[in-house]
């Protein structure tokens, strides 16, 4: 697992005529643009990574896990990732080679 300061740290290493601050603005700046555009309904194809789109899920009834009570939960939409071929194909080559 990475979280985002380790991106920032690992950017920082390997782009050392950059800032720290000026690395952060541009991860902001990514994340911001592709919140944007799902927001908006739209799609993100980064070519060789994948796509960010959003899928609808119906309105249902769940449970409260605490007092098993019923709840309707509302109709909403969720952020999706496909993995593009080139990721694909990078994953399972180190499965291969680890083996």
């Amino acid at each position: 697992m990475m979280i985002r300061s380790e991106l920032v740290s690992k950017l920082c290493h390997d782009f050392p005529d950059l800032s720290q601050r000026e690395i952060e603005l541009v991860v902001t700046g990514i994340f911001t643009e592709i919140t944007a555009q799902l927001a908006k309904g739209g799609r993100v194809e980064l070519r060789g990574f994948g796509a960010f789109s959003t899928r609808s899920r119906d309105a249902r009834t769940g449970r409260n896990p605490r007092t098993g009570e019923q709840v309707a939960v509302d109709a909403k939409k969720v952020p999706y990732f496909k993995p593009g071929k080139e990721m694909r194909e990078r994953l399972n080559l180190s499965e291969v080679t680890a083996e």
